[in-house]
C-alpha cells in the first residue's frame, strides 16, 4: 500500500476550503442575528479544526510507518552489502 502525502494534503486543504466557502454562502443566504451567526461560525470552525487535527494525526502516523519501512529497508540493504563484501573478500 502506497501513501501519497501530496494527495492527502491536497484533499484536506480542499475540504477545509469547501467548509469555509459553504459556511460563507450559508451565512449570506440565511442571515441570522449576530449571536446565532457567531454560534454557527464557532461550530463550523470547531468541526474544521477537528478534521484538520485528525488529518494531521493520520499524516503523522503514515509518516512514522514510512520511516520505519525505510529504516528496515536500509538495514536490509546494509546487511546485503556486508554479505556481499564477505563473499568478495573470501
Amino acid at each position: 500500500m502506497e501513501f501519497d502525502t501530496e494527495e492527502t494534503t491536497s484533499k484536506a486543504l480542499w475540504f477545509v476550503a469547501g467548509v469555509a466557502v459553504g459556511s460563507t454562502i450559508a451565512l449570506l443566504f440565511a442571515p441570522s442575528s449576530g449571536r446565532v451567526t457567531r454560534r454557527r461560525l464557532s461550530r463550523v470552525a470547531s468541526k474544521g479544526r477537528d478534521t484538520l487535527a485528525e488529518t494531521g494525526r493520520d499524516l503523522a502516523d503514515k509518516g512514522r510507518e514510512l520511516y520505519e519501512k525505510g529504516r528496515k529497508m536500509a538495514d536490509e540493504a546494509a546487511d546485503l552489502i556486508d554479505r556481499g563484501k564477505k563473499l568478495v573478500e573470501g
